[in-house]
């Protein structure tokens, strides 16, 4: 008789934790200003769109399917994601327009301040699940398809796809 009622009380511990996990991870979330990287996006998105010539193509794809993101994965996908953003597509991306360069390295440093207060926020207790871990990897070989430069300036053109995703998150954040 004692065995079902343990088995409750680890289960309903777990969803604790993982409810507080979750409601920590959005409260990282809602300290960083995600309009000014959409801003300086749109300020932008026409310049990148307008150079890319591969019309029929996504990097990103697989970010459509993010709402199927379990809430506990949600730390992960934008942890890879960020660290993708960074470590990738900023570094390879080549523009010749000033203007463009200030605002890309404008997003660069505010994706690097997300990432630093995210990594801050939850310390180690982000952990990454299967399915997580595969729609980040589909996004990577998605971008090593293509040519470096086509790769990262597609990648910069569906910027905003990612971000509505962290702005999803973090408008029920601030619901929760």
């Amino acid at each position: 008789m004692k065995t079902p009622c343990i088995s409750h009380w680890l289960l309903g511990m777990a969803l604790i934790l993982c409810s507080v996990h979750t409601r920590s991870l959005r409260r990282c979330l809602s300290s960083v200003d995600v309009h000014r990287i959409e801003q300086s996006f749109w300020d932008i998105r026409r310049a990148l769109q307008t150079k890319d010539t591969f019309k029929n193509i996504t990097i990103l794809s697989s970010l459509k399917n993010l709402d199927s993101i379990k809430p506990v994965d949600v730390c992960c996908v934008t942890r890879h994601l960020l660290t993708f953003y960074r470590d990738r597509v900023f570094k390879d991306h080549q523009e010749t327009s000033h203007e463009v360069k200030r605002k890309i390295s404008k997003i660069a440093n505010l994706f690097l301040q997300m990432q630093r207060t995210l990594e801050q926020c939850v310390h180690s207790q982000c952990g990454c699940s299967q399915e997580a871990t595969n729609a980040t990897r589909i996004v990577q070989d998605n971008y090593n398809q293509l040519e470096v430069s086509s790769a990262a300036l597609k990648s910069l053109g569906e910027l905003d796809i990612f971000l509505a995703w962290i702005g999803k998150n973090h408008r029920e954040t601030s619901a929760a």
